[in-house]
Order: structure tokens, then C-alpha cells, then sequence
């Protein structure tokens, strides 16, 4: 049976297999909650760790299901339209400019309140993006130059963090942690800044039939009567606000956007209308998963999340790579 054709199938699963590794995960911590204390909390049935359950579980269980679907979202989006398998919030230097303003704020103010890591982060991204769109604009967005200049700007963004780092060494271990990834200390006060999230996501649907087109080239797009550089424009713009929203409230978590659509893509094929979805679901797994095993490995010590991503994604963009460079 080709898992191609029963995309519904495929999301079924992945949905039913997302709500179980949630559950599990509200009772993996320092604190561990069997089951039936998770279950009968939930119903109301008990109030043996309820506290810690609904005050710190629950919102970061929806955290990293949010992120890690907007991550893998954007990713999608990237790929399609750079037309480049290897393509990621990374590449175009979205997650490298939200690092280095963070940096900056935890560095230069660190008495500085904790709403302005957040906001301080999703500036840097759109700054990149402004950037991005305008350096690109002179030469008619084309997907090379989308890509080549946002890993310049990366690079830049990148060699500021390290000043920073080298600069003011008595804040390296709060940067680190940051630069990691973590979903820990996160809770309901985070998931304000990830609104634009819970709205774009759904909104993409609109855009869904026009990243296809784009994937047929630019020549067959003008001759279906698309306009490229408002439509590339627009995705990458959807793409920016999801890294820079996601980013924001947990740090620079990497590869999640890299591999979910590259999952994706061999369980459903490459079409938006069940790649995108397919994609959220894996993301918001991969990143769920990789929290739960953080701080589930050695209690109370928690291992960041990006860690855990870093771990399973650094091989797996090898493979990609080499498969790469064997199809050329």
C-alpha cells in the first residue's frame, strides 16, 4: 500500500500519535505524574499535581506543539519557494537575526524586563526579512538570491553573536542557553507571542494552490496569470513571522524546519494541500518529543531541547546532503 495515496490516513495517524505523546509527556519531569493522575486531573477527578500540571505542563505541552508546527510551516514554505531542498528559517538568516538582537538585550540589558527578549528577538527577524526583500528586490526575487543573501546576512547576524559572546563573558552561560533552545521556565504568559501563529497557520490554506504554481517555475507561473513577486513576497513574509513569533518565545531551535518537509514529502509527496499539514504535525512531534526526552532523561537536570533536535537532525541533514550531491 503507497502511503501516497491516503494522505488522510497519514494525517489520522500522525494526529492520533501527536495526542499521545502529549499526554505521555504532561507526566515526564522532575515531578513524575503516572497516567491515571494525568487523566483523572484532567477531568477534574483530582488534584494530587495539579499545580504543576496546568501551571507549567500544559503550557509548555502547547508551546512546543505550537513552535515546533510553525518551525516545520515555515520550512515547508522555504523550500517551496527557493526551490531548494536544504532550505530552512536558518538558511535565509531569520533564526541567526532573532539571536542576535536577543543577545544583545540579554548583554547590554540585563536588567531588562523578560517581555523584551521576546520582542527584541521577533525585531530581529523582521529586521533580516526588510533586509532580505530589499537586497533582493534589484534582482527580481529570484530564488538564488533569496537564498545566497539570507545566508549572508546569517553570516553577519552570526559573527555579532560571537562579538557579543567574546565581548561580555560573564553573560555567556544565560546567552548559551538561549541560543540552545529551551522550553523551560515557559508558560501561559509566553503563548501571547504566538497568536500570529495560531492565525497564519490556518491562513496559509489560501496560499496553498499558489506555492504549487510556483513550483512549476516562474515562466509557467506569469503564464498562469501569477504574480511571483507578490505571491514569493507574501509566503516569505507567512515564513518570517512563524520563525520570528517561534524564535521569540523559545530560542534558536534548529532542524526542525529543515526535516519535517523532508518527512513530509515521503509520506504524502509534494503537494501543499497535504505536505503543509503533514509537515505541522511532524514538527510539532519532533519538537514535543525532543522536550519530553530533555527533561525526562536525568531528572531534575533538564537537557534543552535544541540539544535533543540537534542530535537527531545534524545526521539526518548529512544524509540529505549527500543524497543531494548523488542526484547532481
Amino acid at each position: 500500500m503507497n502511503a501516497k495515496k491516503h494522505p488522510y490516513g497519514i494525517i489520522s495517524v500522525l494526529l492520533l500519535i501527536l495526542v499521545m505523546i502529549a499526554f505521555i509527556s504532561l507526566g515526564i519531569g522532575a515531578v513524575y505524574t503516572s497516567p491515571v493522575e494525568v487523566f483523572t486531573n484532567l477531568i477534574g477527578k483530582s488534584q494530587s499535581n495539579h499545580f504543576i500540571l496546568f501551571n507549567y505542563r500544559i503550557p509548555r505541552m502547547l508551546l512546543a506543539v505550537i513552535v515546533g508546527a510553525s518551525l516545520a510551516v515555515s520550512g515547508a514554505i522555504l523550500q517551496g519557494i527557493l526551490k531548494n531542498p536544504l532550505a530552512s528559517p536558518d538558511v535565509i538568516g531569520v533564526t541567526k537575526g532573532s539571536g542576535l538582537f536577543a543577545v544583545a538585550v540579554l548583554i547590554i540589558f540585563p536588567g531588562a524586563s523578560m517581555v523584551a527578549l521576546p520582542f527584541s528577538a521577533f525585531l530581529g527577524a523582521a529586521v533580516i526579512a526588510i533586509a532580505l526583500m530589499l537586497f533582493s528586490y534589484t534582482q527580481g526575487t529570484k530564488t538564488h538570491s533569496l537564498a545566497l543573501i539570507g545566508v549572508a546576512l546569517g553570516a553577519i547576524c552570526q559573527a555579532g553573536i560571537q562579538y557579543f559572546m567574546i565581548k561580555f563573558p560573564d553573560n555567556v552561560n544565560t546567552t548559551l542557553l538561549w541560543l540552545t533552545g529551551s522550553l523551560w521556565g515557559r508558560g501561559w504568559n509566553e503563548m501571547w507571542f504566538l497568536i500570529p501563529c495560531l492565525v497564519l497557520i490556518p491562513l496559509i490554506i489560501i496560499f496553498i494552490s499558489k506555492l504549487d504554481i510556483l513550483n512549476l517555475g516562474d515562466e509557467m507561473a506569469v503564464g498562469l496569470g501569477e504574480r511571483i513577486k507578490y505571491v514569493r513576497y507574501t509566503l516569505l513574509s507567512i515564513s518570517v513571522i512563524l520563525t520570528g513569533a517561534s524564535v521569540a518565545v523559545v530560542g534558536s531551535i534548529g532542524f526542525i524546519g529543515l526535516i519535517s518537509p523532508h518527512i513530509g514529502r515521503r509520506l504524502v509527496g509534494s503537494r501543499s494541500k497535504f505536505l503543509l499539514p503533514v509537515s505541522a504535525l511532524i514538527g510539532a512531534l519532533f519538537l514535543l518529543l525532543a522536550d519530553t526526552v530533555g527533561r525526562g532523561v536525568v531528572p531534575p537536570i533538564e537537557i534543552p531541547a535544541g540539544i535533543v533536535t540537534a542530535i537527531i537532525g545534524a545526521p539526518y541533514f548529512l544524509y540529505l546532503l549527500r543524497r543531494e550531491q548523488k542526484n547532481k
